[in-house]
């Protein structure tokens, strides 16, 4: 592919009216090479491409070494840099992403119970700069509040990043004793898993494509989008951070919610620990 380009390059430059000599010295291009025709790899190669293919049918995850010496045992005398040249150019040697196969899911209905800090609703959402770059959010909700927790904003939020904000939380307000979110490649991380396993969290998983199960956040992302990451152009992601913490706060302590009574989630969750706290005594 080297001395295709650098052939491509030499020939523009004889185009433009520089000798063959010439051109062939800037590109660092062998005359033979200039005048030699351009010959299709797969023409050229097609019995090595037959064998890897016949190989690969009966073992679709071989790597190169297993693919060349099955070669060899069926009696193919390639030369094994040869191979390795084909091989890359099948574009073999990238890495194939197999699908995970998830454990069954079964539907959990939205049953709320009546008492702060209890179940908890993870999701994330995507948005972009005015630039272009891309970032995400990980919202965290109260389900029996309607009490926003946390909205994380980076470019990434993995695992890691979702258990630190769970630590956060802890420090602040203690651990639920449910989670409920989807399926993304972050939250069914061994990583979580174990985390919530050791601080005895139940991990309520939605069935796949079926976002209205875990419908609490989802409503909220809605509110969050249209108010929030819809209404306003970011310029950088600390921008994004301190006016989704502004924005958290209002719609925690100002916004009311109907199906709260009308009143916001903040001051509802108050309620909820007085008439515990006077139950108890």
């Amino acid at each position: 592919m080297v001395t295709s380009r650098r052939r491509d390059c030499a020939r523009t430059l004889v185009a433009a009216g520089l000798s063959v000599t010439r051109a062939c010295r800037l590109t660092l291009l062998g005359r033979a090479s200039y005048y030699r025709n351009p010959q299709d790899w797969r023409l050229a190669d097609i019995d090595v491409i037959n064998a890897l293919n016949a190989v690969l049918e009966q073992s679709p995850n071989a790597g190169f070494w297993k693919c060349f010496r099955r070669m060899r045992r069926k009696g193919k005398g390639f030369n094994h840099k040869r191979v390795y040249r084909v091989y890359c150019r099948m574009g073999l040697n990238l890495k194939r992403r197999q699908k995970r196969v998830l454990p069954p899911r079964i539907a959990m209905p939205l049953d709320v119970v009546d008492k702060a800090n209890y179940q908890w609703a993870l999701d994330f959402m995507h948005d972009s700069l005015y630039c272009g770059k891309r970032f995400r959010t990980l919202n965290i909700l109260d389900e029996s509040t309607r009490e926003c927790l946390v909205i994380e904003v980076d470019t990434s939020l993995p695992a890691g990043r979702v258990i630190r904000a769970l630590e956060r939380l802890k420090q602040e307000r203690g651990l639920p004793k449910q989670l409920r979110m989807d399926n993304g490649p972050e939250l069914i991380s061994t990583q979580l898993t174990d985390w919530c396993e050791a601080h005895h969290i139940e991990l309520v998983y939605i069935q796949p494509g079926k976002p209205q199960q875990n419908g609490f956040v989802e409503r909220f992302n809605g509110s969050f989008r249209r108010e929030f990451l819809n209404a306003y152009l970011f310029e950088s992601l600390e921008q994004v951070r301190d006016m989704a913490w502004i924005w958290m706060r209002d719609y925690n302590e100002e916004r009311t919610h109907e199906s709260l009574g009308n009143i916001p989630p903040a001051e509802y969750r108050r309620q909820l620990e007085t008439s515990s706290f006077e139950l108890s005594r």
